[in-house]
């Protein structure tokens, strides 16, 4: 484990209430899943996205290097710095464009998609930023890198991130809110959460809603675990991970490919059952099906148990909330 003291700043226990979603983002951390997040304005999504960085596990070596190789490429380093040692949190503003979200240029250099490499891209009010804007994450999610075309030379930057984003009910922030009333009007929401595109929410491992806390609980509710302690619990969930695909290099169970994680973490009869009947009753697709038998090994990988059971699905599941709400983000 890592000392807590070379973690300075923001520490996850900084949090007060929000168990589940801070349970959520555990899971998330453990096996490298991405994240959105919903709910009224101060409910703490962004409080909880920064927090992120501090429980996932030190950078190796290897990474360290190949996240400074990026930094300099951009020219964000001095000619005297070292080699980056903390895994890079990055938060661009929602009037980004797509060449300075995925890289591009004439002389191309790498955006924010990969100077979060190994880290956090964190989008904050995400249904703000333009939808082909947006649209360009798709294959670097699913590729995990970006490839930069021009006349003369064609680049690959890399972009393996956990994208986390962050977003309101609704334009006005409070649908659902049970003290203050909402004003949008019907096409207002409809056009604020079509600016999400189905395929790119199924790219989401895990789509979680944030209630705000009743005043009466914030007075009861003390300290919660530091950042050192849950970090504990993540690498050892990610050195379960490195030793079950050690023939893969370094591969977590959001991105190691479906045919090995289906040979390597299957799921019996019963609980295999219980995952299709959700995929009917939510209308979920196919690769939402996939997403969640990845999160339910991420959970079980938490737990120290090698079989995926009906309590990890069901958790899993949980997860899925923008489609068991049936919220329709451009579907």
């Amino acid at each position: 484990s890592t000392p807590p003291e070379l973690y300075l700043g923001p520490c996850w226990s900084d949090v007060r209430g929000h168990e589940s979603a801070k349970r959520a983002l555990e899971v998330a951390a453990a096996g490298g899943h991405n994240v959105v997040m919903s709910g009224v304005p101060g409910t703490g999504k962004t409080m909880l996205a920064r927090r992120l960085a501090t429980i996932l596990p030190p950078l190796s070596a290897e990474e360290g290097l190949a996240v400074t190789k990026v930094w300099s490429v951009a020219g964000l380093l001095g000619a005297d710095s070292c080699m980056l040692t903390q895994r890079p949190f990055r938060a661009p503003h929602h009037t980004i464009s797509s060449a300075s979200l995925v890289g591009g240029g004439s002389v191309p250099r790498p955006g924010e998609v990969s100077l979060a490499h190994h880290g956090v891209l964190f989008l904050d009010e995400l249904p703000e930023f333009g939808r082909n804007v947006l649209e360009c994450l798709r294959q670097p999610l699913e590729d995990r890198n970006v490839t930069v075309a021009r006349a003369r030379q064609v680049v690959r930057f890399p972009s393996d991130v956990m994208l986390v984003g962050a977003l309101n009910p609704c334009p006005c922030g409070y649908a659902g809110a049970s003290n203050r009333r909402c004003v949008c009007t019907p096409p207002q929401l409809e056009r604020y959460r079509g600016r999400l595109s189905g395929p790119l929410l199924d790219r989401v491992d895990i789509q979680i809603v944030l209630e705000p806390l009743p005043p009466e609980r914030l007075r009861g509710l003390s300290d919660g675990e530091t950042s050192a302690v849950v970090r504990d619990r993540v690498c050892a969930a990610r050195l379960r991970q490195r030793q079950r695909y050690r023939d893969m290099g370094e591969v977590w169970n959001a991105t190691v490919p479906m045919t090995r994680l289906r040979e390597l973490c299957p799921l019996t009869d019963d609980v295999h059952g219980l995952l299709l009947s959700a995929l009917d009753q939510f209308g979920l697709s196919p690769r939402a099906h996939d997403r969640v038998w990845r999160v339910a090994c991420s959970i079980a990988d938490l737990e120290a148990t090698d079989t995926i059971g009906i309590a990890h699905i069901a958790e899993a599941l949980g997860y899925r909330h923008f489609d068991e709400r049936a919220l329709s983000f451009g579907r």
